[in-house]
């Protein structure tokens, strides 16, 4: 399948504001939440913060990887190698998520969402991917090695 060239971009758009506001929120704003926490929310707290910020890297990534293919930089076939994909996204445990103050939430909340959504592409093209045959898979091989 191929991803429209806007809405890789207003996903792009999306998920950079989104880590501009995690940034700020659980770098500076967040600050005062977190110190008012027991000390293991504060660790449950420093562990989402990064949760939610390796969900937008990753979205961010595969979104530019997108655009390397719409610019011609780099093929379909090339963007489905394992290393190019989305790949799976931190898991948040819901005890960890119920004691965390309401504005972090609603950035775990959402980067969660833009994830999901950046998966449900990103499996789109494996589905519509062709098939190479494995004689064909090895020959190709063998031209890159000589």
């Amino acid at each position: 399948m191929r991803v429209h060239r806007k809405l890789i971009d207003s996903l792009y758009v999306e998920a950079m504001l989104l880590a501009d506001e995690a940034r700020t929120y659980f770098d500076e704003g967040g600050r005062l939440e977190r110190e008012a926490l027991d000390p293991l929310a504060r660790v449950a707290f420093s562990c989402e913060s990064l949760k939610v910020t390796t969900r937008l890297m990753h979205v961010i990534a595969w979104l530019l990887t997108q655009r390397a293919i719409e610019a011609g930089e780099m093929s379909r076939r090339d963007a489905l190698d394992p290393s190019r994909r989305l790949g799976a996204g931190p898991v948040t445990e819901a005890a960890a998520f119920a004691a965390m103050p309401e504005h972090a939430k609603g950035l775990i909340e959402a980067s969660i969402e833009l994830f999901r959504r950046t998966a449900m592409l990103d499996e789109a093209q494996i589905e519509q991917a062709p098939m190479l045959s494995p004689a064909l898979s090895m020959l190709r091989r063998l031209e890159v090695a000589f």
